[in-house]
């Protein structure tokens, strides 16, 4: 996974979890984000587990090598955040992302994807997947990306935006953005939502438009009302759809 420092290896075995934390924990201050790490390779998994615990707010509350595992260690250790690899032997990233939107839908998941991932992304996005995320991007991105998932936001690299987009405007089986007359959304929600085609987060937004982030998220939610859109990349989807996109 190049760009995330390769650490420690894991304890021995396709999983490992520290059982005396159950979840997010408040230690002598704010609570911390606990991430769970799926991916089959050992050493992508101690790479991420060391990245992550290299900042203060993150803890990583468990590891598992497939999609079944990490189904398993979810229900017990109640992550807020899961990392979650698409090509794993057994159940693969996509069974596990559904069954853990269904069994914890307060649990966020971000793929890890490489570029021969393009027919997963979107059957991932629709499994339930928040947000997708490189595995070459820079360390800070990873981090960064944990935090937005954590509080609600839809993190992806701008290039994994552009291969989902690209995807699921030609086979989107749902509900055909092109019937959403353009004349619903207001000057500012076209800007919004042509910058959320781009990829750019709130926080960028806000910065580009000279606004700020609760007016960007008030912007987004009434977007996702309109429209019906759950996420983010299904507002991209719009925008590409109605031309907004660029």
């Amino acid at each position: 996974m190049t760009g995330i420092p390769n650490g420690r290896p894991a304890t021995t075995g396709a999983a490992t979890a520290d059982p005396a934390r159950p979840g997010p924990t408040a230690v002598g201050g704010p609570a911390t984000i606990g991430v769970l790490i799926v991916d089959d390779q050992q050493l992508v998994r101690a790479g991420v587990r060391m990245l992550c615990e290299s900042a203060p707010d993150l803890t990583v509350t468990g590891e598992a090598a497939d999609g079944a595992h990490a189904v398993e260690l979810a229900l017990r250790l109640r992550p807020d955040v899961v990392l979650m690899d698409l090509h794993m032997p057994g159940t693969d990233g996509i069974t596990a992302t559904r069954e853990l939107h269904r069994l914890l839908p307060a649990t966020r998941v971000v793929v890890l994807t490489t570029f021969d991932d393009d027919d997963r992304l979107y059957p991932a996005l629709a499994a339930g997947a928040c947000g997708f995320l490189a595995k070459d991007v820079e360390p800070a991105a990873v981090l960064d990306a944990v935090r937005r998932a954590a509080v609600g936001e839809s993190p992806y690299s701008p290039e994994v935006l552009r291969r989902v987009v690209a995807r699921a405007a030609t086979d989107w089986t749902g509900e055909d953005g092109r019937r959403q007359p353009v004349a619903r959304f207001t000057g500012r929600e076209h800007e919004v939502l042509r910058h959320i085609a781009g990829g750019l987060s709130n926080i960028e937004i806000a910065e580009r438009m000279h606004l700020g982030v609760t007016t960007v998220k008030t912007h987004v939610s009434n977007l996702m009302a309109k429209t019906g859109s759950p996420n983010r990349v299904r507002l991209a989807v719009l925008a590409i759809r109605q031309g907004l996109a660029g």
